[in-house]
């Protein structure tokens, strides 16, 4: 033990009060009763799984529940019998622990539980927020590589920082998991609205597939602008008091200390102002399309910067930027334009003011709620499609599914807030034309209220009210499930 006497007691005495499993063998009564995210079986066997010898990095933006699902794992572990002194968690955050290398605060832990170290024996040790030490991806790569009877588990909120020390020091020994903000089938289900759906089929190509209908239209689409406006984050989510003033939540104490503390203090950031004036440009025209010239030109920061703020924007999960295809689904080979959604669509609510059902924004909101449920979904690739028609007219579908190996698409969706397209889909004509282009037979249309499948002369268009869809999504994307046809 390096620590001095001092330093090693009041380690010792923090780590007491961060583990009371180790006297009452329960977590907190708090964390108890909160909701799991729908992750967390998911995540719980990835860390019980103990014959794959590997330490698990949890990544996440800040505030979706990452230090409470480790918890909810930890009485997992518990209850299964696991015994709770050979569980351990520390929040690497805590002041106390400042300059504090972590096989010091493993050994302190061990100290502070009362149970010698066994090697017989297997451990579960949970570093919290483990980007705040310098060159934590070593420490961990020693203790890994020293204690082959612990399985480690280390969180953070900084994606870039923590994927690349994981992929550079950790190869072969780390495992990646993201826990993103509450998609919409979590957020239905975490506030009890399942009744709002049912089960159903639709018809893809000729086959039956499993699909959802509203039972109430008018109430799931109340419930899905709720979830744009405050779904993102769980506290918020079940609060009435945040969601009156979702600026002081999300903002301050989401939002602020990203653009304010951790991406200055990870990347060497020094104009935090210019910082938080394009973010909040962006967050206010989610899901428009951009380039850097047009950036340039309307913020006076050089290209250079934008590219490196953007991709501090999605290290952050904050932004994602989506690129663009031709009519063929082929990638520009110069990137001019991109879209750039927000990956929560309650960001935007934080920085501004709720929206309703009516509001002129309503429209790019739906879309930017429908592409969240996307991004974190492992190995999709999509994109949007925009291309010139002649020399004025523009061509553009919302989401296409890009198969690379071929360098065609799959799939496409045109994303749509209102029903008109249901009543006449002879206006659809970039997707008549894409489909065309691409030899696809079938295409899904989101509306505001109507499903049904129409048979065109052109192809089939699968009609389904949005919310239907985005439930859909986040659903597949939750348990992985291929996108095949855009769901």
């Amino acid at each position: 033990m390096f620590l001095s006497e001092s330093a090693e007691r009041q380690a010792i005495a923090r780590l007491s009060i961060d583990n009371p499993w180790w006297q009452n063998g329960s977590i907190r009564a708090d964390f108890k009763a909160m909701g799991p995210r729908a992750y967390l079986e998911i995540f719980h066997a990835l860390v019980r799984n103990t014959r794959v010898h590997r330490s698990i990095i949890l990544m996440g933006p800040r505030r979706v529940g990452k230090t409470v699902m480790i918890y909810h794992t930890i009485q997992l572990l518990i209850d299964e019998g696991v015994n709770p002194k050979n569980i351990i968690y520390v929040s690497v955050d805590t002041p106390i622990y400042n300059g504090i290398q972590l096989e010091e605060l493993m050994n302190a832990a061990f100290t502070a539980s009362g149970k010698p170290f066994a090697t017989a024996e297997q451990y579960y040790v949970f570093f919290d927020e483990v980007q705040y030490l310098k060159q934590w991806e070593v420490g961990l790569k020693s203790l890994f590589d020293a204690f082959p009877n612990v399985r480690f588990v280390a969180s953070g909120s900084a994606a870039a920082a923590l994927k690349k020390s994981s992929v550079e020091s950790g190869a072969g020994r780390f495992s990646d998991f993201s826990l993103p903000p509450l998609t919409f089938y979590e957020y239905v289900h975490l506030r009890h609205c399942e009744n709002q759906l049912r089960e159903s089929t639709l018809v893809w190509n000729g086959h039956e597939v499993h699909s959802f209908e509203p039972t109430d239209i008018a109430l799931l689409n109340s419930t899905f602008v709720d979830y744009i406006n405050y779904g993102g984050y769980p506290e918020v989510a079940f609060n009435t008091e945040m969601q009156a003033d979702p600026g002081q939540y999300i903002h301050h104490d989401i939002i602020d200390k990203v653009l304010l503390r951790d991406l200055p203090s990870m990347y060497g950031i020094t104009d935090v102002q210019e910082l938080n004036a394009l973010f909040a440009m962006i967050a206010f025209n989610s899901g428009g399309e951009f380039s850097y010239e047009s950036l340039a030109q309307n913020t006076g920061v050089k290209k250079e910067t934008l590219r490196k703020y953007i991709e501090y924007f999605e290290a952050a999960f904050l932004l994602k930027k989506i690129h663009r295809t031709d009519d063929t689904a082929k990638r520009y080979q110069r990137e001019h334009a991109f879209k750039l959604y927000l990956t929560n669509p309650s960001l935007r609510c934080a920085l501004f003011e709720p929206i309703t059902i009516e509001d002129k924004e309503i429209g790019t909101m739906v879309e930017t709620a429908v592409f969240a449920q996307w991004i974190p979904r492992l190995g999709a690739n999509i994109g949007y499609a925009s291309w010139r028609i002649g020399r004025v007219a523009i061509g553009e579908v919302d989401i296409v599914g890009i198969n690379e190996a071929r360098q065609k698409p799959d799939w496409a969706v045109e994303l749509k807030w209102t029903d008109r397209f249901y009543e006449k889909p002879g206006e659809l004509k970039s997707l008549q034309a894409f489909m065309a282009a691409n030899g696809l037979t079938q295409a899904l249309v989101t509306t505001q209220t109507q499903s049904g499948l129409m048979s065109l002369p052109w192809g089939n268009l699968q009609f389904m009210p949005t919310a239907c869809y985005a439930y859909i999504v986040g659903r597949n994307t939750l348990f992985r499930t291929k996108a095949g046809m855009g769901l």
